[in-house]
Order: structure tokens, then sequence, then C-alpha cells
């Protein structure tokens, strides 16, 4: 299980991205929004939409959820 973060901020395309705690992309405290323990990034996902309507995968963390 990791803990999952999403991006308050969105990207240029409005996507909100989601991140494991260990990324090298996850966004500043003040950015981001604390998800939870999840087992896998799909989980994570799901989670964060019920805060953001558009919700991606990270590329780089959460590469089975991202979607181009």
């Amino acid at each position: 299980m990791a803990a999952y973060y999403v991006n308050k901020v969105a990207q240029a395309n409005g996507d909100h991205e989601v991140h494991t705690s260990s990324c090298n992309w996850l966004p500043s405290d003040g950015n981001r929004l604390y998800l939870g323990y999840f087992s896998t990034c799909g989980e994570a996902v799901r989670a964060a939409r019920l805060h953001y309507n558009q919700v991606n995968g990270c590329y780089y963390c959460s590469r089975p959820c991202h979607t181009q």
C-alpha cells in the first residue's frame, strides 16, 4: 500500500494528477490533498474524483492510471 495525494492545482489540460508520497513530482504541501493509503492507483484516482471531476494518474508514479 502507498499513501496517495492529488494535486490541488490543475495541469494546463485541466487534470488534477494523483501522486504517491514518494514521487519526485509530488506537489508542495500547500498544493496537495491527502487521499489516504491505497493498494492501487485506481483506488486513489477514484478517491480523487470525489474532490475533482478531471483526474489523472501521474505518468511517473501512477503510470497504470495515466491517460493521455
